[in-house]
């Protein structure tokens, strides 16, 4: 079966593998980032009602993601590199 010009496993696929994942990798991924997105917008809305709580959360929480997300973009290129040996 095909939508558009993907197959409907390619639509499913594509990405997760254009990043080393798997579909279920890359699932799993995904909901562990929208639950701390999730979490660090309710100490967000926590916070514009009463200042004194939450005052870093949502800041760590964008750096811790954007850091995780950083490192480990793409797992096929980190694997790879593991498996170089530098001659120096």
């Amino acid at each position: 079966m095909r939508a558009g010009k993907y197959s409907v496993t390619e639509l499913f696929t594509e990405h997760p593998q254009s990043v080393g994942e798997s579909y279920s990798e890359h699932m799993l991924t995904s909901f562990g980032f929208g639950l701390r997105m999730l979490f660090a917008s309710f100490a967000c809305i926590a916070h514009g009602i009463f200042p004194f709580l939450c005052v870093t959360t949502g800041s760590k929480t964008i750096t811790s993601l954007h850091q995780h997300m950083v490192s480990h973009r793409d797992k096929r290129t980190q694997q790879d590199s593991d498996l170089t040996c530098d001659s120096q």
